[in-house]
């Protein structure tokens, strides 16, 4: 539910008993968020996000080199970013380059042959990125830690369709300027313009269960919720925190329809605003990390749509995102 722009983030504590125990050291109130957010992260080091062939030959085939893997040094040079390959690829006199990447969290090297145009200009046969750019929603702001999580799903690289591993990132201000509605087998979309200049927060950390990171914007007189557990949760109604038009975050209701612990689809929803789907015609792209709000509770974040009924959808449960963001330097 994250949306890409179409250019192309324990304290262990013994009891009296010496019977260990996990602790967490969130807070019991925590700030709803729901508004809408620009997300920039930066892949540590530059992925691979494809091969093409120069003439007849194909050389990142040749080198071994898949989509997905991570380009780390080039000739014992370590590289973060395209320009940084570039320089050292621009420097090269030799026809062929040592490359040190990163596959399934192994290091490996490899020579890739290079190529020149009629231009003279060099070619390496790969498609490459070094950052994700996009919208999503923010879910909470912890105002002890001042840590936030959003999302509530991992970011994944489209290409390859690989969680992207990042080395930071920033979230920043972003307002909706038109929604494209959902229908049944094809999910809508937020369109938003964004101010990357205008950044609210730090980006540390890509999870299974959202982004996290250092939230630096004001947030001292933001209402604050109970924190749910599993069994403070219950059936029926709830409301989802969320932007469908400039920065105006506005509650809508939902009903909560099952809930389990299993994995990160934890809560079982359907919309019931009818507000929210005569303008989004249900769950669209973009309202990821929406929080979920029953009560005075905030129990979770929307993650998934159920594509074949854009009105249902599902959410990960709060605690599960807390826990993750305790692990935010």
């Amino acid at each position: 539910m994250f949306k890409k722009f179409k250019k192309t983030c324990v304290l262990m504590l013994l009891s009296l008993f010496i019977i260990p125990s996990t602790s967490f050291a969130y807070s019991d109130y925590i700030i709803a968020g729901g508004e809408n957010i620009g997300i920039k992260l930066n892949s540590k080091g530059v992925m691979i996000v494809g091969l093409y062939s120069i003439g007849e030959v194909k050389p990142g085939v040749d080198a071994k080199l898949e989509s997905g893997d991570i380009i780390t040094a080039i000739n014992n040079k370590n590289i973060s970013t395209i320009d940084d390959m570039i320089d050292v690829i621009k420097n090269c006199k030799e026809k062929n380059v040592s490359i040190k990447y990163i596959r399934n969290n192994n290091t490996y090297e490899t020579k890739l042959n290079l190529y020149k145009d009629q231009d003279g200009i060099t070619k390496t046969g790969l498609y490459v990125k070094d950052n994700i750019t996009g919208i999503g929603t923010l879910t909470f702001i912890d105002p002890n830690t001042k840590k936030f999580g959003a999302l509530g799903h991992e970011i994944i690289e489209k290409s390859t369709g690989k969680i992207l591993e990042i080395k930071d990132g920033v979230i920043f201000d972003s307002n909706v300027t038109s929604i494209d509605r959902s229908e049944d087998g094809i999910p809508g979309e937020k369109n938003a313009k964004s101010d990357i200049n205008n950044v609210f927060g730090d980006v540390y950390s890509n999870t299974t269960s959202g982004i996290f990171g250092k939230y630096t914007n004001d947030f001292e007189s933001r209402k604050k919720y109970k924190v749910a557990s599993i069994n403070d949760i219950k059936l029926g109604e709830a409301k989802i925190l969320t932007v469908l038009n400039g920065n105006e975050i506005k509650e809508y209701s939902i009903e909560i329809k099952k809930i389990n612990k299993s994995n990160n689809k934890n809560i079982l929803f359907e919309i019931t605003d009818q507000e929210l789907l005569d303008k989004t015609g249900g769950i669209v792209q973009g309202m990821s990390g929406s929080p979920i709000i029953q009560g005075e509770y905030i129990i979770g974040a929307v993650t998934h749509v159920v594509v074949e009924n854009p009105k249902r959808g599902y959410g990960i449960m709060i605690t599960n995102m807390l826990e993750e963001a305790e692990k935010v330097r």
